[in-house]
């Protein structure tokens, strides 16, 4: 075990707080008193778990109003699965389990609608931009898309297909947008549209804050309010489709951090 990984495991050995992560992985962006009603525990012991769970990185929060909404924050489960799972895992073992898995929990309707990844990349502001709208850094991490960005208000966005993406049209963007909002290389506000997908532009937000030591905060929110399959795509939860921005952010922090992302 890392020292970096010590807080998640430390966070997740409590059977209570796996439940509330649960509870919002079923629905996301969920206040205290909402919480609450889903465990027997005192309003103060909520508040608690809560404050372990978002020091270990593994929920985020947002104000809206007067009310504090908590989101799950998948990547640092993603890096323990890179880390520690996935290496040792067999693919018929992993077949059986997931099937186990599927047999088990009835597949869920319930769409979230607003998703906050969160992650921490021992990098500048500045990096970190860059490696989000340089083709040159796109096509090294996630799914190796090609980055082409018109960085003004109104300006064209398009991922067009990389190398994992054998036999399509380099021409064809995989996902198009438009830039609204744009503070080099602190905040980038953008559409998002899965072309191959029969569903509306979604919103994506991009916000780079420092931390310390020479660490910078990448905090991703994507709205797909009315979008239900994107939703499941960027989560990671379809199949055969990737790990969604888990996956993306996790690649993307050990891309910068060590000069290799976590896959060939």
């Amino acid at each position: 075990m890392t020292e970096d990984d010590d807080p998640v495991f430390k966070a997740l050995a409590d059977r209570t707080r796996r439940q509330l992560l649960d509870r919002l992985f079923v629905s996301d962006g969920r206040t205290l008193s909402d919480l609450e009603s889903d465990v027997d525990m005192t309003r103060f012991g909520v508040m608690k778990h809560l404050r372990l769970l978002e020091d270990a990185g593994l929920i985020t929060t947002q104000r809206s109003g007067r009310e504090k909404l908590h989101f799950l924050n998948a990547v640092p489960i993603r890096l323990i699965h890179d880390r520690w799972i996935d290496k040792y895992t067999e693919s018929g073992l992993a077949a059986l389990v997931h099937l186990k898995h599927t047999l088990e929990n009835p597949v869920s309707t319930t769409t979230r609608t607003v998703q906050v990844h969160r992650v921490y990349i021992k990098a500048t502001p500045e990096t970190i931009w860059t490696a989000i709208v340089d083709p040159q850094w796109t096509r090294r991490y996630g799914y190796r898309h090609i980055a082409d960005y018109d960085l003004r208000p109104g300006g064209a966005f398009k991922y067009f297909p990389g190398e994992y993406m054998v036999g399509a049209d380099p021409e064809t963007p995989v996902v198009e947008g438009e830039v609204i909002e744009l503070d080099p290389p602190r905040r980038l506000v953008q559409t998002w549209r899965a072309t191959w997908l029969d569903e509306p532009a979604t919103r994506l937000t991009y916000e780079i804050t420092d931390s310390e030591n020479g660490v910078s905060i990448l905090t991703l929110t994507h709205d797909v309010e009315d979008a239900p399959l994107t939703g499941k795509q960027v989560a990671g939860e379809m199949a055969d489709a990737g790990g969604g921005w888990p996956e993306v952010l996790s690649d993307l922090k050990t891309l910068l951090e060590t000069g290799a992302g976590l896959f060939p």
